[in-house]
């Protein structure tokens, strides 16, 4: 059974074969499906919420390409508006990041900005890291799964939207209670320049580089990232 249209949603118009759309300039329908109208209201309100500037990410993705493309799909018939950031399709409600989409090499995720805020009545959010505070991930290896959970998805992606209408932010930790790396303490005891210019770097910029220093599993990884953001770091600029 069709939802009920969205209120100023056109319902007037007629059915449509996937055939007929093609000709009309949609492309990318199923063959042989029947598009009703409301339908064609959601196809076109999506396709009129795509921007071109993101369209490389899911043309030129040589995996996860039919997962991504489900996934966009998705999330703009969750009426966010969608971006590039970090090189990522990130999608926003008003001036709010709330969840981009990202590839790996072992799964595709959503990840939600917030998503510490959310209530995971499912138990799917996943924190990479122990060090990542605020974000969460939801994992996908096939776009089965990704339909399987489409109503799931939806339902996180607006409760994440009302996190944001509400003004609700993550409580971060302090800066202080955060590990410093012992490559990076032993860098700061040689070099008083840097800790000294470490130290007049505002909290938030501290933490970036502690967590992205402390987030290689190995000593040789996180000394090559110190000596790369040494520069920076003198410079009173945060991590890039």
């Amino acid at each position: 059974m069709e939802s009920a249209a969205k209120p100023g949603a056109r319902t007037d118009l007629p059915s449509l074969r996937a055939s007929e759309l093609i000709a009309i300039g949609h492309a990318g329908v199923a063959n042989n499906q029947i598009y009703t109208p409301i339908k064609i209201v959601r196809r076109l309100d999506r396709m009129n919420r795509r921007n071109p500037k993101v369209d490389f990410f899911f043309s030129k993705a040589k995996r996860w390409q039919e997962q991504v493309r489900k996934l966009r799909t998705i999330i703009l018939d969750c009426g966010l508006t969608e971006e590039l950031k970090w090189g990522k399709p990130c999608y926003r409600f008003q001036q709010s990041n709330v969840v981009l989409i990202h590839g790996f090499k072992d799964y595709c995720a959503l990840l939600f900005m917030k998503g510490a805020l959310l209530k995971d009545a499912k138990g799917i959010l996943i924190q990479q890291t122990e060090n990542v505070q605020a974000a969460r991930q939801i994992r996908f290896t096939s776009v089965r799964e990704i339909v399987k959970m489409e109503p799931v998805l939806k339902a996180y992606i607006k409760e994440a939207i009302e996190i944001e209408k509400a003004g609700l932010e993550v409580n971060y930790k302090k800066t202080s209670e955060f590990k410093v790396p012992e490559e990076f303490q032993n860098k700061l005891h040689a070099t008083p320049a840097l800790r000294t210019a470490f130290d007049a770097l505002t909290p938030g910029r501290q933490r970036g580089y502690l967590l992205y220093f402390s987030g290689a599993k190995q000593s040789k990884t996180r000394v090559s990232r110190i000596e790369k953001c040494i520069s920076q770091i003198l410079k009173g600029k945060g991590i890039e």
